[in-house]
């Protein structure tokens, strides 16, 4: 017959005693940001697009509980097709909305009562797309030629650049697929550096054949994805627009030290979505973005900064999209929520 070995009592309770006092004193794992006190609130943000990488930082900050230490309830809602997100911002279906900074400028002069509250991608990515079997070397070489096109505002800057360089070009409506470009039925695409030229190359082309107009190094350096809030629903809730963009920020700092994950996050998000991607393109796409964030010597993520702000500006200017240069601080009221630091005014 075995026997249970037994443990007298005492040994017992002092083990016990032991593990609570190593647990009470063992220090919790920090927060990333200090949370806000007091502060509760139940609030939607919609994305500019459909479920991708260019929003990995925000699935991050839902997913680690960051927007919750911030004493916030958000929920994200993809944009896309029928679900604009100016639209929703406008009639309070949602409280932060994600668009460019060109639609927002556009907006604002139009008397939308809005804010930028965090200008998260810093440099464009926007670009032309050409093949050299064409014989599209140079800016010239596009004349007269074919061009796939996305509408007003994602146009802007290719309508610039064909002025820049005096060029007559026959426009095709771009919708959602680079097919046309592909098959030969026209010359020239306009693409995103993080996601459509990355398809032209998975689709067989060698970026060797390809030539690359990226407008940003053509004086075109439009500033992109912004996180935007009505004026009014800033005023009345600024610590909440305040713990919104810390926790963001937060979370797209967590997606790039942790990009797996992030891209896990990402690829769920598609698949119940049913989105045609895969995590090949959602990876380059997440590198892409880590680099297009990153702001100009001197700057802070998240900070829009004047000068990018008044090129922008001055350009729809010039295509008649709107009538004057916003007021900077008007606009952009919270730099200090994102960067620590006032912004100087931009030279008009």
């Amino acid at each position: 017959m075995n026997k249970k070995r037994l443990r007298p009592p005492g040994l017992r309770l002092l083990f016990k005693a032991l593990l609570i006092t190593f647990l009470a004193c063992s220090p919790l794992p920090a927060p990333l940001f200090a949370a806000t006190p007091g502060l509760s609130k139940d609030i939607t943000f919609i994305t500019q697009w459909l479920p991708q990488a260019q929003f990995a930082g925000y699935y991050m900050a839902a997913d680690r509980g960051l927007y919750r230490q911030a004493g916030l309830a958000v929920k994200i809602v993809d944009g896309g097709p029928g679900r604009s997100p100016a639209r929703w911002l406008q009639q309070g279906r949602a409280e932060f909305a994600s668009f460019w900074l060109s639609s927002g400028i556009r907006l604002y002069d139009r008397g939308v009562k809005l804010e930028n509250l965090a200008q998260i991608v810093q440099k464009s990515a926007l670009m032309l797309v050409a093949r050299k079997q064409e014989g599209i070397l140079k800016p010239r070489d596009i004349n007269g030629r074919r061009v796939a096109l996305w509408g007003a505002p994602f146009n802007f800057p290719a309508r610039l650049f064909f002025r820049k360089f005096d060029l007559q070009v026959i426009p095709v409506r771009l919708a959602g697929s680079i097919n046309p470009f592909l098959c030969g039925a026209v010359s020239v695409t306009a693409a995103m550096w993080y996601n459509e030229y990355h398809r032209i190359i998975n689709a067989g082309l060698n970026p060797d054949e390809l030539t690359t107009f990226r407008f940003a190094d053509y004086g075109l350096d439009f500033p992109e994805d912004g996180i935007y809030v009505m004026a009014a629903y800033r005023k009345k809730h600024p610590r909440v627009c305040r713990a919104f963009v810390r926790a963001s920020l937060a979370g797209w700092q967590l997606a790039f030290d942790e990009p797996e994950q992030a891209l896990a996050l990402t690829m769920a998000r598609i698949r119940k979505a049913h989105i045609t991607s895969n995590l090949s393109q959602q990876r380059w796409m997440l590198e892409k973005m880590k680099i297009i964030m990153t702001p100009a010597a001197g700057g802070r993520r998240g900070a829009l900064d004047p000068r990018a702000f008044a090129r922008t500006a001055r350009g729809l200017v010039s295509l008649g999209v709107i009538d004057r240069i916003p007021d900077f601080h008007r606009f952009h009221p919270l730099p200090e929520s994102a960067s620590g630091k006032q912004n100087r005014e931009p030279k008009p």
